[in-house]
């Protein structure tokens, strides 16, 4: 008896077996190349700027409450930003903020007003409660470590604060100021980008305690 002969699709698979086979090796060939790869670390990092000295004299009769400090868009995220050219921002995968920026300034926002003893009540940010005479917010526009200059990198904060009334209708704004801080670092490394943050976010908060224990706000 003659073999019957194999069905056309039964030949066409066993054409292919050897592609199938080459492509086998390879995928296993690229899978232990990438299990075997070190898994990239990402550094993390939170600004601690240092409180400012307590007020001189008695503290503003009225309470504020701490609102938020909201970020411009481009530097919202977690990782570092870095200003390469006038028009080039490159983010740093490897290396970003411990939680997110507008958390983060809007706690030592709240951390700086409560140890300046500026006001008679200061409620913390986070605190679930609707009272105070007035809500003090903010917005970063600016947040990057400036490298334009390779041998003079600088970290760069620009945070303009709004303290509004919290029984007006309209919230118009009492005070305001825009507080910009361009210092230096010793390179262009993570570590020395962090430092130059906290440095200058430590200058901006101590100003504007003081700005803020001269303000002359509207009576209640």
């Amino acid at each position: 008896m003659n073999p019957s002969p194999l069905a056309p699709p039964f030949r066409a698979m066993l054409r292919r077996l050897p592609a199938l086979a080459a492509l086998i090796v390879v995928t296993v060939i690229l899978a232990s190349c990438s299990l075997s790869r070190p898994t990239p670390v990402k550094r993390t990092f939170l600004l601690e700027p240092t409180l400012p000295a307590a007020a001189t004299g008695n503290p503003k009769a009225a309470t504020v409450r701490m609102g938020v400090v909201n970020v411009a868009a481009p530097f919202r995220g977690k990782t570092f930003t870095y200003r390469e050219t006038d028009l080039r921002y490159e983010s740093d995968y490897y290396d970003e903020f411990f939680i997110a920026p507008a958390i983060m300034f809007s706690d030592a926002t709240a951390k700086a007003l409560a140890a300046s003893n500026v006001f008679r009540r200061f409620v913390p940010f986070g605190a679930a409660s609707d009272e105070g005479e007035y809500v003090l917010d903010g917005f970063v526009s600016e947040l990057y470590a400036d490298t334009r200059n390779a041998a003079a990198p600088a970290a760069v904060i620009t945070i303009t604060y709004y303290l509004t009334p919290t029984n007006v209708i309209g919230q118009s704004v009492v005070w305001t100021k825009e507080y910009r801080q361009r210092t230096k670092a010793a390179s262009a490394d993570p570590d020395a980008i962090a430092r130059g943050w906290n440095e200058a976010l430590s200058a901006i908060l101590g100003e504007l305690t003081r700005d803020l224990a001269t303000a002359s706000l509207p009576k209640s």
